[in-house]
């Protein structure tokens, strides 16, 4: 399934799966992917979906719409394209291009986790030092998953109930970072809730979200 990765400043922030036919972008509230920024018109941007294509469409907003740096009024989209709204980048991955991501961890009663994964061994091929890639997982405490690790291997791993509360561990050259995705709950990150920015996740950290409690481990 095709989906859209809104981050700023390198930080992910969000990912959004296309599912309809007509996806708005925009700063009010009943936009399908909502940013909150001044530099987002009310009605931004809406991206149509037919079959496999999909194609951006700037709605005449202040401060336009960007693919790949260059201002669009409708284009259509090809898998790796960035899209820019203000100072947000928007990167859109096509229906068979995974990339870095992997598909939504979701708690809920009586669920089963996938295999856990197991933990990388430090890269020793092409002279890569194991320092260079930070390596980390996410140990389940409660529920029915409770004990089960999963490995972070993605770029970004989401986890949670979509609708409810999601959020993203995206893995950084210099660790990883946790953020809210989308719901009205919002993730505690060792017993506080986390604002608008991301958070550096430090080994031994807790994380609860939808109920279930983890603890981050980096190695």
């Amino acid at each position: 399934m095709a989906k859209m990765i809104v981050s700023i400043d390198g930080v992910v922030i969000k990912e959004v799966q296309l599912t309809k036919e007509r996806t708005t972008l925009g700063r009010r509230p009943y936009n399908d992917i909502v940013i909150d920024n001044l530099a987002v018109s009310g009605e931004h941007a809406v991206f149509h979906q037919q079959g496999d294509e999909v194609e951006a469409e700037d709605l005449g907003s202040t401060n336009g719409t960007y693919v790949n740096g260059k201002a669009i009024k409708r284009q259509a989209l090809r898998n790796g394209d960035t899209i820019e709204v203000g100072k947000y980048k928007i990167r859109f991955h096509g229906e068979e291009e995974g990339g870095g991501f992997e598909k939504t961890m979701v708690f809920k009663p009586g669920m089963v986790l996938p295999p856990a994964m197991p933990r990388p061994a430090p890269a020793a091929a092409a002279g890569a030092s194991p320092a260079a890639v930070p390596q980390g997982v996410i140990k389940v405490l409660t529920g029915a998953a409770a004990g089960r690790e999963v490995a972070l291997t993605k770029v970004v791993t989401t986890i949670g109930k979509p609708g409810l509360a999601v959020a993203s561990i995206t893995r950084r050259h210099h660790g990883f970072v946790l953020a809210h995705v989308e719901g009205p709950d919002m993730p505690l990150h060792n017993g506080q809730r986390i604002g608008g920015d991301p958070v550096p996740l430090h080994n031994g950290d807790r994380i609860e979200l939808a109920g279930t409690e983890m603890q981050f481990i980096q190695h």
